[in-house]
């Protein structure tokens, strides 16, 4: 027997206790008969003033995997989500990825684990862009040495990135339109093939889609890159608009 309505796929969805976008940015692009079950990873909405805080935020996030993923686990999911982009590539290019799907794994079971660390660089391939990519993000100039080398390690090169830094964990899901804007200006040149939106409590991915159009390259929002990665892992091949090309055509 399968889940009623989740008669397709149940995802298991573990994201910080935090983030107010990754679920209703996931659900709005949730084909019929996918489900998707989340659940918080506990971190304090403490202030974010310094590098060592970011550092930190990671850490207590990193931390609280694995009580996330038991609980996870009781909803008997077929695959599960990792709905934060930061942990999956913080410290060491690919290998915390490799590290967190074996955590993983090893409390839930033998699952499909879909990262940002995964997603992104399929997402990039798939919209035909060869090495040049520019980054938007939620955080301070800390995240560039982590993104560079993950970048790097997945056959890509960062050429620049332009921060948008919220105060606390939970004020990143505050940041405006006119904000995210102006960074995806900034990140913007003749010389990246693409920009990426890092950061899963920002509330982007419609805005990124949007931005293709007057950008005239490829504007990958990392909730819609992660949701589309899981999707396609699946053999799940529905087309999904206002996302972007990314969900609308591969």
């Amino acid at each position: 027997m399968t889940d009623t309505l989740g008669w397709r796929r149940v995802y298991g969805i573990a994201t910080p206790s935090t983030n107010t976008v990754v679920q209703p940015e996931y659900d709005a692009m949730r084909p019929v008969g996918v489900t998707n079950h989340v659940e918080g990873m506990h971190i304090p909405d403490d202030p974010l003033r310094t590098g060592d805080d970011g550092e930190e935020l990671i850490r207590r996030i990193d931390a609280a995997l694995e009580n996330a993923v038991d609980r996870l686990a009781t909803c008997r999911p077929d695959h599960i989500v990792l709905g934060i982009s930061a942990e999956s590539i913080w410290g060491g290019g690919l290998e915390p990825a490799r590290r967190i799907a074996e955590r993983i794994r090893a409390r839930a079971g033998d699952l499909p684990v879909t990262q940002a660390a995964d997603a992104l660089p399929a997402a990039l391939k798939a919209v035909g862009v060869g090495r040049r990519v520019a980054v938007v993000d939620p955080y301070s100039e800390i995240a560039e040495g982590h993104l560079a080398q993950f970048f790097d390690e997945a056959g890509f090169e960062l050429v620049r990135c332009a921060h948008v830094p919220a105060k606390s964990p939970t004020l990143i899901a505050h940041t405006t339109d006119a904000e995210l804007i102006g960074a995806l200006r900034k990140a913007d040149g003749d010389d990246v093939e693409a920009i990426v939106q890092f950061g899963a409590n920002l509330p982007a991915a419609r805005l990124m889609g949007e931005a293709e159009r007057w950008l005239g390259k490829p504007v990958i929002a990392v909730n819609t890159a992660t949701y589309w990665h899981a999707l396609r892992s699946d053999g799940i091949q529905d087309k999904v608009q206002g996302f972007g090309s990314l969900l609308s055509h591969h």
